[in-house]
């Protein structure tokens, strides 16, 4: 099989025929070079044609448009080129050997899902089909296959160039707008004053978090390799933490004080939980929930120990507590393996008794409370 060719170089190669029909005019007549900033790369075109002559052409009015340009030489190659360079648009030829322009762009589509099956629009990539076939049935087949537009042969090249640039456009713009709504939906996710998630974050973090480790319990049932909870990979933890008389706080050194205390221990919080898949969330008021995915009741005892420790090294004065001169904190700790005909909620009232079961017991410290599976 012929190599790739990945070419970001100038025009290099003369005409070597005569161009008679009027859509086949030397289509670099005419065409204006866009001007680039050094900080941002111009967008990539794959062209993937077998025809060598046709790829030449499309080479040269493309790099002449001031963009760079890879090569394929059928639709295999195509894809393995768009696996490697990710492109910003792909031009394919309709009918080539080896692999023809529609199973290829049927193959591209199968990239463009995510892990779930979900079409990712964020990853599309524009595809411009190049055909011959001018029958309804080859173009509805172009579209059907993911093809976003398509240009005939003999190719009008100032067409062609229009219809890239306005295809890159849209495609950068459905990349701000996807960019855009995604920090709205984290924003939407972010308790204001403390920055770390609220409880609508918890919430959908909790339910993913169970449906996810529900898959993992029964994987490992199935196969055998199930232990105890207590030293079970598919465990789910959640620490419930309260600060220790804040109301009293806020009464003796005002709400000013009370939000920055509330900041000081989310950060002390995250300062305790690494893991990227670990989450601290605002509950509401003055208490805090720690989700700690893949954790078991013992690794959860150990960051919950970490968080007092934080907690205890702020020394934030509380004048108006009975059980210490600074800040402190009472935590519930439970941990289960998520299994089908349990509910994330019942998680939360283990850990919830055992909060309250440290507050009663006279606060400034945690309690573990085991949860019971059903059998």
């Amino acid at each position: 099989m012929p190599s790739l060719k990945y070419t970001t170089t100038g025009l290099t190669r003369g005409w070597t025929r005569v161009l008679n029909d009027r859509r086949m005019e030397n289509p670099i007549a005419g065409g204006i070079k866009k001007s680039s900033t050094p900080d941002k790369e111009p967008p990539l075109i794959l062209i993937v044609d077998d025809d060598r002559f046709m790829r030449d052409l499309l080479r040269q009015v493309m790099e002449k448009e001031g963009y760079r340009v890879a090569e394929a030489e059928n639709g295999l190659q195509g894809l393995e080129a768009y696996i490697r360079l990710h492109p910003d648009m792909v031009l394919v030829d309709a009918i080539m050997p080896v692999m023809d322009g529609f199973t290829c762009c049927t193959k591209l589509q199968a990239i463009f899902e995510d892990d779930s099956g979900e079409y990712d629009f964020a990853s599309h990539t524009p595809i411009l089909m190049i055909t011959s076939l001018e029958d309804s049935k080859s173009v509805d087949q172009a579209f059907e296959v993911g093809a976003v537009d398509f240009v005939t042969k003999p190719i009008h090249w100032a067409v062609l160039r229009q219809r890239v640039r306005r295809l890159l456009e849209q495609a950068q713009l459905y990349r701000q707008l996807q960019a855009a709504n995604e920090e709205l939906q984290r924003l939407a996710f972010l308790d204001g004053l403390t920055r770390v998630a609220n409880r609508r974050g918890f919430d959908q973090a909790l339910e993913h978090e169970w449906r996810r480790l529900i898959r993992e319990s029964v994987s490992a049932k199935n196969a055998g390799t199930e232990t105890h909870f207590v030293q079970n990979p598919s465990s789910l933890s959640l620490i419930l933490c309260d600060v220790d008389f804040f109301k009293r706080y806020n009464d003796s050194c005002g709400h000013l004080a009370g939000d920055e205390c509330l900041q000081q221990v989310a950060e002390a919080l995250r300062r305790a939980v690494n893991r990227p898949g670990d989450l601290v969330a605002r509950y509401g008021g003055e208490e805090f929930a720690v989700l700690l995915p893949n954790t078991d009741a013992a690794g959860a005892v150990s960051v919950a120990q970490k968080i007092r420790t934080e907690i205890r090294n702020l020394q934030i004065p509380h004048p108006t507590s009975s059980v210490s001169e600074f800040i402190t904190i009472s935590l519930g700790v439970t941990a289960t393996i998520p299994c089908p005909n349990t509910a994330p909620c019942e998680l939360i009232s283990i850990a919830d008794k055992a909060l309250y079961q440290a507050k009663e017991s006279g606060r400034d410290r945690l309690i573990l409370k085991i949860f019971i599976l059903p059998n």
